[in-house]
């Protein structure tokens, strides 16, 4: 199999090469053999979170994500005062001003069947309660994506039936920017983003939530203005000077790109945080990304603050590598951080990334997520040209399982438009899901660590535990758990979360057969 997917692999990279000129050419392989999720079945199933937190008076959006066949109706029993549900989509809107918990019974009805599902509504100071579950434009596109290429893949998420298995967030990354301007003097959309209100509108439409990205820096990492200045009326000394593009991108005749660092990358003591924070607020965005390094705990508050001071519950996610000793500051003032350096499609980055986690795990909760970066399937390639992602097939359940061990946040960063099969099924596993969501909001931890094999165990909050066998080797290993090992001494049941399938019942031991570089994930109860 290893032979098989590696040929699959290289014949991939070599169509990409042929083909990378137009996204529409890419050749994408067809990895269907090694599909393990089952198809959703035409009775209703409500997925993703089971609980959802919002502060007191912000508005509320929440759309309910259930499989199966349409038309499909819902009902939810026990709203608290100043929400309502829209029984066509699944909607729940409005504003909350008491603080507390609500327990709302959500249901699905189509005519194969009914589904009900508790959630749980905490109106509080803390959002995020689940990690976050999107989409991110830099891996697909990077700083060259468009208004369009966002909209693009919030129909795809739509459309394909990934928004039905939870998925949220539609995040643009760097690239959007133009220059100051509008009645509140902040970062206005560039030529490629002409009407960033009506693109908002739209993605709340779909029943999904819109991110957009800035950074204390002069400038960002792809040479765009960010939420500091040069002057205390917002001027920018390469603007002026006519050193940028038609985007009001950062450009440089001689392409230095020291010189380009030089000039762009660094503080200044005029900020305009409260200006892009209300506009953002005005737009109505749900999600910022912000980037810098490395992130000092002065401008990680000052954005805190300034998102705190509208009335909308806007997701603040921190980039990049944050440093461990700023973990009490990170959980205080951030809804996620980034833990690592940018992730390619690679097992070598990939891997250092993904079994480098473990210290984070006491800083994770309901609220406060430590961020693993994006999820490199389908195509990437960091825009213009795509190419289908490097990692064979087990590399990819290997990535899907640990991310969802560790609850980091899960942002696809592929094109939606064109999401293939094997890639679909990878994102739609709502039992692999659930171990990602699951409120309880623990980060797993190693029990087996070295170089051969790792076998990570997160506690569940119904009182089961998801159990991760990895193979870092390049033959086929038996990875043996103990069930004493994990506590257990009466006789449990073993489910393999991808096929969605019970193995057997022991009290003793259990060995699976994990592939080269591969991953076999267990929920055991």
């Amino acid at each position: 199999m290893r032979r098989e997917i590696i040929a699959l692999c290289a014949l991939a990279s070599i169509a990409n090469a042929v083909f990378a000129d137009k996204p529409e050419n890419v050749k994408v392989p067809d990895y269907s053999q090694y599909i393990l999720t089952p198809k959703p079945g035409k009775s209703p199933r409500i997925n993703g979170a089971k609980v959802f937190g919002a502060r007191p008076g912000s508005q509320f959006l929440f759309t309910i994500a259930a499989s199966g066949e349409r038309p499909m109706t819902f009902s939810a029993k026990g709203l608290p005062e100043g929400l309502t549900l829209d029984t066509k989509t699944g909607r729940i809107s409005g504003r909350v001003h008491k603080a507390g918990e609500y327990k709302v019974t959500l249901t699905a009805t189509n005519s194969h069947g009914t589904a009900d599902r508790d959630l749980r509504i905490v109106i509080g100071d803390r959002i995020a309660l689940t990690p976050p579950m999107g989409w991110n434009s830099w891996n697909c596109w990077g700083r060259d994506v468009t208004q369009e290429q966002v909209l693009s893949s919030a129909r795809a998420m739509v459309s394909s039936g990934l928004a039905d298995h939870g998925w949220t967030y539609i995040n643009i990354d760097d690239g959007w920017q133009g220059n100051r301007g509008g009645e509140l003097n902040a970062i206005q959309g560039n030529t490629k983003f002409p009407d960033m209100k009506a693109l908002t509108r739209e993605v709340h439409d779909l029943g999904l939530k819109l991110g957009i990205y800035s950074s204390p820096w002069v400038g960002t990492y792809a040479a765009h203005i960010g939420s500091y200045a040069d002057t205390p009326d917002g001027k920018y000394k390469w603007i002026e000077e006519g050193k940028k593009n038609e985007n009001y991108r950062y450009t440089l005749p001689t392409g230095n790109y020291m010189q380009y660092r030089k000039e762009v990358r660094y503080l200044s003591p005029y900020s305009f945080v409260k200006n892009d924070a209300k506009q953002w607020a005005e737009w109505e965005v749900d999600y910022l990304k912000y980037d810098w390094k490395p992130n000092d705990t002065e401008h990680i508050i000052e954005m805190h603050d300034a998102l705190r001071a509208t009335d909308r519950d806007i997701v603040y996610s921190l980039s990049n590598n944050a440093p461990l000793c700023d973990a009490p500051a990170l959980v205080k003032f951030a809804d996620c951080w980034r833990t690592t350096g940018d992730i390619r499609d690679n097992w070598d980055n990939f891997s250092k990334i993904g079994f480098n986690q473990a210290r984070w795990a006491p800083w994770t909760g309901p609220g406060h997520w430590p961020d693993a970066d994006m999820l490199v399937v389908g195509l990437v390639g960091w825009g213009p040209k795509l190419h289908y992602t490097k990692l064979t097939p087990d590399e990819q359940y290997t990535h899907m399982s640990l991310w969802s061990l560790f609850a980091s946040p899960l942002l696809i960063g592929c094109d939606l438009a064109r999401l293939d099969p094997f890639t679909f099924s990878l994102l739609s596993n709502d039992e692999v899901i659930d171990v990602n969501q699951d409120p309880l909001g623990v980060h797993a931890a190693p029990i087996v660590e070295n170089d051969k094999e790792a076998v990570y165990v997160k506690q569940l909050e119904d009182g089961s535990m998801a159990v991760g066998l990895f193979n870092k080797t390049l033959e086929q290993r038996d990875i043996t758990v103990k069930m004493t090992n994990l506590g257990f001494y009466e006789k449990k049941t073993i489910r393999d979360l991808w096929r969605q399938q019970d193995l057997t019942r022991t009290d003793e031991k259990y060995t699976a057969k994990v592939n080269p570089h591969g991953a076999v994930l267990l929920r055991i109860y």
